[in-house]
């Protein structure tokens, strides 16, 4: 506007207002109707989940579901309740003061959800730039409890307000505090104060003084932080902050402040670690919960069920204890990844301790592997800080793995600054130290041959941090570990550890519409022309074993390693099938190899023994096919002696000779590396225990050495098997009826040299002489096929196996 113009007349201001609203009407009024009918669609989305407060006269004391190893380790326990219920008129009235005083002071005052709290925390966060005070009212807190998740979402807490004002309008206020006091989680698997009474004092609720109580009120807000078994440290602190507050309020006089504050801390330890589930069989003792709930639905978690595994607990230790030394060791021999995350760092002491505890409720502790959170940082010295508070200073060779995220080059990734999340151990010297969660994984299944029980399951580095199980739900291509199936099925057609195979170049054309032939490769590349069947399982030869499998033809061989366990649509109906292109979990390979452990036994694997409801009576006992009793017989005893011989060279001889460091003559087992790396296997066993080793990424990648299965899978084996055979005699399995020995090697009677053995296979044309006319002979022959037997065709190579390169 300048100097020379004046401003309109205000009530020509406001005609042309006048004329803009009747112009825009019509926008205006469908605009506000959108914007109603979107509170209305949107009320109405929230309420109409809203769960029923059914539950709310629905609580009782029930009694967790129970795990326990086959010696009587508690290794699992499932399920909301460790409560008893009390009356509100029979709480202490200093703990409800407490209580009160600590989450909701003004409870008896505002309705569901205390408006005034609102605004004086909402002013409190804008000024502490978005953390500060909550304003969540104890009947907001019992809705989200029982009936709601903890996701930090506006959705969430809307309907959570919701929720409080349906509760507070068919409970009294009196109703909705001893609603909360029996259900609220307090630590140690404890809900409601009178179990936490016992649980951490030893005591009835009746019996607790002012600091205990004021202790136990101190717990919702942080169970683990704030739990005086875990970091007394600091629950000592929020007892002292809660006495306090409870002063100020004149709940409790002066006399009564500092007598609670003087009084020691007593924790009734026996009491609690009775109740406490031995670690490291976590993976087990979920499977143990998933068969409970699939037989008995979510009334498991109440019923008091007794559940008693196979798993033995020593077994169990020295199998978590060879993945997680193997794991580490692998991923010590790579570089530092940097943090695992990162954080703001408040400047206020009570702000930045809650922002920790809140980070790090996502980064879980793996066993002594801790996560903790960095407060400061320099090339020289790092100072972190625990869930439970504690402060650390790490210097010298404690920084040495993570030194790369030290320096002032280190990118955003790697950097080490405050408000990282970086993991802690402690060393040798007790020392702490930067460490990271290992990328790679692993996994170890152990079975009794004779019955399939399940000795030992370990799925992963840790549970807690990864609940997948690899031991019984990772669908891996098991390599060479499969070739002895194969070899197997090829002893029937006559084939035997003397035949000679041509270990030379192949060409084969899988698919008559590909032009393009498939050309599978040794390991090293190299042949090594004219070998015995023996030395090319015990050097894992691939060109070997693809030429046993055509000579023997593979719809044979598939419906032949059904006898093991495996079913059709896992094996490829392909040649590749020799070389492991097939889907197995490390459970499935184990139990296959059960049958050459026990004499040609098929055994069905079972975890759990025995189940019995709270009073003892006997719910559920296993009932499992024992070998030479009431199992299935998959091959011959004959077969399995001559499999067991031939498997034992490898140990001994072959791709697996490093197991001769266990001083032992009676292992027998076989490697397997799939291609480019990305599946370590060992499958062994002795007569007494059957164990199959895996390691490998979640997502396939390269392990980064071409004998994986040598390398990394068959010493984290021994770690398991070193321990478990100790002390045991050596075992020698029985010649059967059926072989015989000619030359220092095994035959079957019936397929001995110039008697239906086959001496050579892919020999045509090679000079040898003393062989050939015999090879040309048997080599022109057809191979029978079973009678019924289904035509296949072949199909093309999946992805991944054109190369050919499998294990050695």
């Amino acid at each position: 506007m300048t100097d020379t113009q004046t401003p309109a007349p205000p009530k020509k201001r406001l005609q042309k207002l006048r004329a803009l609203l009747r112009r825009y009407r019509k926008l205006l009024w469908a605009t506000a109707g959108l914007i109603l009918a979107a509170f209305i669609g949107a009320g109405w989305w929230l309420l109409r989940d809203l769960p029923s407060l059914a539950e709310l006269d629905n609580l009782q004391a029930k009694v967790p579901l129970r795990v326990f190893s086959d010696d009587g380790i508690l290794i699992g326990e499932f399920g909301k309740e460790r409560r008893s219920l009390v009356k509100l008129a029979e709480m202490p009235a200093q703990l409800k003061h407490a209580v009160l005083a600590i989450e909701d002071a003004r409870f008896y005052e505002h309705g569901a959800v205390d408006l005034q709290g609102v605004l004086r925390a909402g002013l409190a966060n804008l000024g502490s730039g978005g953390r500060g005070q909550g304003a969540s009212t104890i009947t907001m807190q019992l809705a989200r409890n029982m009936f709601l998740t903890k996701d930090k979402t506006y959705t969430r807490k809307l309907r959570e307000i919701l929720l409080a004002y349906k509760i507070e309008s068919v409970r009294s206020k009196d109703e909705v505090l001893e609603l909360y006091m029996n259900q609220i989680y307090l630590g140690q698997r404890a809900y409601g104060y009178a179990s936490a009474a016992r649980i951490y004092y030893g005591k009835e609720l009746k019996d607790i003084t002012l600091a205990e109580a004021a202790m136990l009120a101190g717990l919702p807000k942080a169970p683990a932080a704030y739990n005086p078994v875990v970091n007394p440290k600091r629950a000592r602190i929020r007892q002292a902050y809660i006495l306090k507050r409870m002063l100020e309020l004149k709940l409790i006089d002066k006399a009564s402040y500092e007598q609670a504050l003087a009084e020691p801390l007593k924790l009734a330890e026996g009491e609690m670690q009775t109740y406490q589930p031995r670690p490291k069989a976590e993976y087990a003792a979920e499977m143990a919960r998933q068969q409970m709930v699939a037989q008995y639905g979510e009334k498991a978690y109440g019923m008091g069920l007794v559940v008693h595994t196979t798993i033995n607990y020593t077994a169990q230790l020295a199998a978590w204890d060879a993945v997680r030394t193997s794991l580490l060791d692998y991923d010590r021999r790579r570089n530092y990844r940097g943090p695992e995350g990162q954080m703001l760092l408040p400047p206020a002491e009570e702000d930045r301790n809650d922002a920790i505890e809140e980070a790090l409720e996502t980064h879980p502790d793996a066993e002594e592997m801790i996560a903790a959170v960095v407060l400061k940082a320099s090339p020289r010295e790092v100072t972190v800080q625990t869930r439970e508070g504690e402060a650390l200073v790490i210097n010298s060779n404690g920084l040495r793995f993570a030194a790369a995220g030290l320096r002032s080059s280190a990118n955003d990734v790697l950097r080490i600054r405050p408000g990282s999340i970086v993991r802690v151990i402690q060393n040798a010297q007790g020392k702490p130290e930067i460490a990271q969660l290992p990328e790679v994984q692993g996994a170890l299944v152990a079975l009794a041959p004779q019955d399939g029980a399940i000795r030992a399951l370990v799925g992963g580095f840790d549970f807690k941090v990864q609940n997948f199980n690899r031991a019984a739900q990772a669908w891996r291509q098991p390599g060479s570990t499969f070739k002895p199936f194969v070899y197997s099925a090829a002893l029937e057609r006559g084939v035997g550890p003397a035949t000679i195979v041509n270990d030379a170049p192949l060409s084969i054309k899988l698919d008559p519409k590909d032009e393009k032939a498939w050309e599978p490769k040794n390991d090293d590349y190299s042949q090594s022309g004219p070998i015995t069947l023996r030395r090319g399982l015990q050097k894992s030869k691939n060109l070997v074993a693809v030429r046993v499998l055509d000579y023997i033809g593979v719809p044979y061989a598939r419906d032949y390693v059904t006898r093991f366990g495996f079913e059709k649509r896992q094996v490829p109906p392909y040649l590749p099938m020799a070389l492991g292109a097939g889907q197995v979990t490390p459970l499935q390979l184990a139990r296959g190899y059960t049958v050459f452990a026990n004499g040609g036994f098929r055994v069905d694997p079972y975890l759990i023994r025995e189940v019995r409801d709270g009073k003892g009576k006997l719910l559920l006992q296993a009932q499992p096919r024992i070998a030479d009793q009431n199992a299935i017989r998959a091959i011959s005893p004959r077969n399995a002696f001559l499999m067991n011989n031939l498997l034992q060279g490898v140990a001994q001889h072959g791709t697996a000779y490093r197991s001769n460091d266990m001083g032992r003559t009676d292992l027998a087992g076989k490697t397997g590396t799939t291609n480019e790396a990305r599946d370590a296997w060992f499958a062994g066993y002795h007569n007494s225990l059957v164990a199959v080793s895996w390691m490998g990424f979640d997502q396939p990648r390269s392990l980064g050495t071409s004998s994986a299965g040598s390398q990394l899978a068959l010493p984290q084996w021994m770690r398991f098997m070193t321990p478990m055979l100790k002390g045991l005699p050596t075992y020698t399995m029985p010649q059967p009826t059926g072989v015989s020995q000619h030359g220092g090697e095994w035959y079957f009677d019936e397929f001995t040299r110039g008697n239906g053995f086959v001496a050579g296979i892919g020999m045509r044309g090679v000079a040898m002489p003393e062989l050939e006319e015999e090879i040309e002979l048997l080599e022109g022959e057809e191979i029978p096929t079973e009678e019924g037997e289904p035509e296949e065709t072949s199909e093309p190579v999946p992805d991944g196996t054109q190369s050919g390169k499998r294990d050695r």
